[in-house]
């Protein structure tokens, strides 16, 4: 038998409170109004007093309208039907194709016990030098992209999803233009991965509190096909828009704001998701890539600061480029060391010679005298930037090794690039000799 409340006390924003009995936190409700059923989430308890928020809005909802509680929290279905599928923030098509009829899982479950994880030890190759030659992308490893408006960081997740050597691609979009969302789409139909990929997708002119459950729908439906033994890759963003939506539900339930007015438990709320990426013990692996946009540039806004104590380092996206300097993978030195011999010797030594390019452009900029030694550098720091940082540039990670090696013969001699003579032996080109 179906129990009914129709006791709605309050009705602010997108949260109606109702006055309920055996309910549990996430658990869903169906609320019948005017203009039809609308699903709402329980987002807190006091007593009988229980807060929804509802994902379609409020608009229509009035006191005397019915609510039916499910007695269960938000599930997805899951199967192989939905590799190829676009979806809401609420896991409704948006593609204009059926529903997907398959067993259902539930979204927000915890984290794997690290006791089931294994140790990363897989390089995930992108096609992108500043990734695996710099700062290589690992299995399972949780890693932001701290960006500020008008840097492409979304067409750099594209890129990331088109040429990363997963099996599986899953897009958590939050806040997205239109065309963003369409940018990505054709990117991934164009690029022939549309039918390994599955798209949620919450735009600006979505209800925002759904914006809140497309992470959870993402990792919830990568965990199981890493379970399955598939090898994952989350691209989200912008887990800034989810910090803002967490926010505007906080401030409507009228809790005790925090820095700049996020909720208390925003590390929490951030840590429940980057922790999802997992690298199974006898099964698959999930990857987590999350773009952070930094309001202003200000690498202290609560989010990115959140989420720099959480993961595993982080790529700035500066200028159209990953910024060598502050760019850090923590977990590169578990892969390239297997990679290549000459990998961390290029990587280092490339690097130190660009930091000289740096202080040699600010000589130059001021007016002091260059010396031969600074000329070379100039020459050296231009073609990097042409011919391996621009994020344009799309080629194996050997390749890139080789490029790095040529632009170095042609711009220092051996003994000038502090890298060890044995490695230069080996590598340095020939026609350079």
């Amino acid at each position: 038998m179906r129990k009914y409340y129709n006791e709605i006390s309050r009705i602010a924003g997108n949260v109606v409170t109702v006055r309920a009995g055996e309910v549990g936190y996430d658990h869903l409700a169906v609320i019948t109004s005017d203009r039809g059923e609308s699903l709402a989430q329980v987002i807190r308890l006091e007593g009988q007093q229980v807060s929804l928020q509802v994902f379609a809005g409020t608009q229509g909802v009035s006191n005397n309208d019915r609510v039916r509680m499910l007695h269960k929290p938000m599930q997805m279905p899951f199967s192989e039907a939905l590799l190829g599928r676009v979806f809401d923030g609420s896991g409704r098509p948006r593609d204009g194709r059926g529903e997907v009829d398959a067993e259902r899982v539930s979204t927000g479950s915890p984290p794997v016990n690290p006791i089931k994880r294994r140790r990363p030890d897989k390089m995930v190759h992108t096609g992108i030098p500043m990734i695996d030659v710099f700062n290589s992308l690992v299995e399972s490893q949780k890693l932001p992209i701290f960006s500020v408006a008008g840097e492409p960081y979304n067409e750099l997740l594209a890129r990331i999803g088109l040429q990363a050597d997963a099996e599986i691609i899953i897009l958590g979009g939050m806040g997205l233009r239109h065309d963003d969302y369409l940018k990505f789409r054709h990117t991934f139909e164009e690029g022939g991965v549309l039918g390994r990929a599955i798209m949620f997708v919450h735009t600006a002119a979505d209800p925002v509190v759904e914006c809140l459950m497309v992470p959870d729908l993402c990792l919830a439906v990568g965990e199981q096909f890493a379970l399955q033994g598939k090898r994952v890759l989350v691209l989200l963003t912008d887990m800034t828009a989810f910090s803002d939506a967490l926010k505007e539900i906080a401030i409507i339930m009228e809790q005790i704001p925090s820095n700049r007015g996020y909720p208390g438990d925003l590390y929490t709320q951030l840590a429940r998701r980057y922790e999802k990426a997992v690298d199974f013990d006898g099964a698959g692996s999930m990857t987590l890539l999350a773009c952070v946009t930094m309001p202003g540039g200000d690498v202290t806004h609560p989010v990115p600061d959140n989420t720099g104590y959480i993961t595993e380092g982080q790529f700035y996206l500066r200028n159209g480029r990953i910024e060598p300097f502050g760019s850090l993978s923590r977990l590169k030195q578990q892969v390239n060391g297997k990679t290549r011999d000459d990998h961390r010797a290029i990587m280092d030594g490339c690097i130190q010679l660009y930091a000289l390019c740096r202080e040699s452009r600010e000589k130059r900029d001021m007016g002091f005298e260059m010396s031969d030694w600074d000329n070379k550098l100039l020459k050296y720091g231009q073609l990097l930037e042409e011919r391996i940082m621009d994020l344009s540039v799309n080629m194996p990670l050997f390749e890139a090794l080789d490029r790095c090696w040529a632009i170095l013969a042609e711009c220092f001699e051996p003994a000038e690039t502090g890298i060890r003579r044995t490695i230069i032996e080996k590598h340095w080109p020939k026609s350079a000799s």
